[in-house]
């Protein structure tokens, strides 16, 4: 009797996943910032293959770069098109694999499906959604974020078909990869929309709150973030009915409520988030998602604060504050739920904490690597700017990636000067704290700016998964 085997790099538990093999390759979406803003380049974006193999001649290099046909898209956050979850035994899919690509034009609401087979390291583009079926299907614009679940590809949109309010969900279809619909059937009060994770054993999603297309694609609307337009709420939903359930706020001044990781333990019912900015003191805040009797709640766990400055050391923004607010703009946590890493844009950190209890995190590590002030130095070319911004960590906890772009038209309000984009690595000791690798530094061209970060057969948020 023939029988049907799932892709090998699916597993059912996160403890299994971390005894994967390590990674060979790192998958990177890069954005030319010119093109996006329409400053007169319009070379297109493109995916970078970079090598992260030590036992290779090409170890930390630029090995393929895969040029998308249109200019002016703005690759965000992409993923897999099938994970661990297609096991699950709600919505079980076990005849697809992780093969494609699934990336969205922040800018152009253009979907691109890139096959990794049969040379993972030469993916190539086989399909392009074009935006109008895009908002005709779902009536949704401004991709953002791509998730594979156990039934579909989920795709986080941030605005409507017209570019305004309610962002959403939108999705494609794992076997035909075509945009099926819009994924909400009642949104309650949901309207601001950006990242999206969910608690699959006990049918529960969770979004969260960046902003309106109109507050953020030509920068930061100093007036809209003073008068708390910036999104301040998670939201929790029925997964299998497609229904709200409950908003939460994150308190008064909380602005920017941005990437959702929730435990890798399918039996535990919390999650972090990131608040990226605190009117009151230009703090960034970390916070922590729970259920208690049946209800969710959140509660703050850490502050990180901002670092005093000389007024002369400051881009034009920032001069009044005479300080540099850390921008914690991205999270991720490692597959055995111990450690909570946080990117600070703004100071140039990259933080550890141990959060085994989740209510109280302890410092775990720290490197610095740019900053606005800073500009702390790679051993490998000195001094740096941008930040470290979209972090992945390896499947066994043991490698951090990292790159330095937050968003075109972002970028210079921080960094006037200029981002010249960069990746990096940093080697993870679960006793030792953290190194920066001195050798890897990859050559990125100096037209792109890279940003999310995907690992060949799996990273630490890519996958959900239904067994403890």
């Amino acid at each position: 009797m023939p029988l049907l085997r799932p892709d090998p790099t699916f597993y059912p538990s996160p403890r299994m996943a971390m005894k994967a093999p390590r990674e060979r390759l790192a998958y990177v979406a890069a954005m030319n910032p010119k093109a996006a803003l329409r400053q007169g380049d319009t070379r297109p974006d493109a995916f970078l293959v970079v090598d992260v193999d030590p036992r290779s001649s090409d170890f930390g290099k630029v090995i393929q770069k895969v040029d998308l046909p249109y200019s002016g898209d703005e690759l965000h956050h992409f993923g897999w098109n099938a994970c661990s979850s297609a096991l699950c035994p709600s919505s079980p899919h076990p005849h697809v694999e992780r093969r494609y690509l699934i990336a969205g034009g922040i800018r152009s609401s253009r979907i691109y499906i890139l096959d990794t087979k049969p040379d993972p390291s030469s993916p190539k583009i086989v399909k392009v959604i074009d935006p109008d079926e895009v908002k005709d299907r779902a009536g949704y614009s401004r991709l953002h974020t791509v998730h594979c679940g156990p039934d579909n590809i989920y795709i986080s949109a941030l605005g409507s078909a017209t570019g305004e309010l309610p962002g959403g969900l939108l999705l494609l279809d794992h076997d035909d990869l075509e945009v099926l619909g819009r994924w909400e059937v009642d949104r309650g009060p949901q309207r601001i929309a950006y990242d999206f994770w969910w608690h699959i054993a006990y049918d529960i999603g969770i979004t969260s709150e960046w902003a309106s297309p109109q507050h953020i694609e030509n920068g930061v609307d100093l007036d809209a973030l003073m008068n708390q337009q910036y999104g301040r709420r998670l939201h929790f939903w029925d997964l299998r009915r497609r229904k709200h359930l409950q908003s939460v706020d994150l308190g008064e001044g909380w602005q920017m409520i941005l990437e959702l990781r929730p435990a890798h333990d399918p039996t535990k019912t919390y999650g972090f988030v990131n608040a990226v900015i605190n009117l009151q003191d230009l703090s960034s805040g970390i916070f922590v998602w729970y259920r208690e009797n049946d209800h969710w709640k959140v509660q703050e766990i850490l502050r990180i604060p901002a670092e005093p400055a000389e007024e002369d050391q400051l881009p034009p923004a920032l001069k009044p504050f005479k300080a540099v607010p850390p921008l914690v703009t991205d999270i991720n946590l490692s597959l055995d739920d111990r450690f909570l890493y946080l990117s600070c844009w703004g100071t140039g950190q990259l933080l550890r904490y141990d959060v085994s209890d989740p209510f109280q995190p302890k410092p775990a590590g720290s490197v610095r690597l740019g900053g606005i002030v800073s500009r702390a130095p790679h051993p490998k070319v000195g001094p740096v700017n941008g930040g470290p911004q979209m972090v992945e960590v390896s499947r066994d906890g043991r490698r951090v990636y990292f790159t330095n772009s937050l968003y075109a038209a972002w970028d210079p309000i921080f960094y006037p000067d200029g981002v010249k984009g960069w990746m990096a690595l940093v080697h993870a000791d679960p006793d030792d704290g953290l190194t920066l690798d001195p050798e890897f530094f990859p050559e990125i061209p100096d037209y792109l700016r890279p940003h999310q970060i995907r690992l060949e057969g799996g990273d630490s948020s890519s996958d959900s998964f239904c067994f403890p």
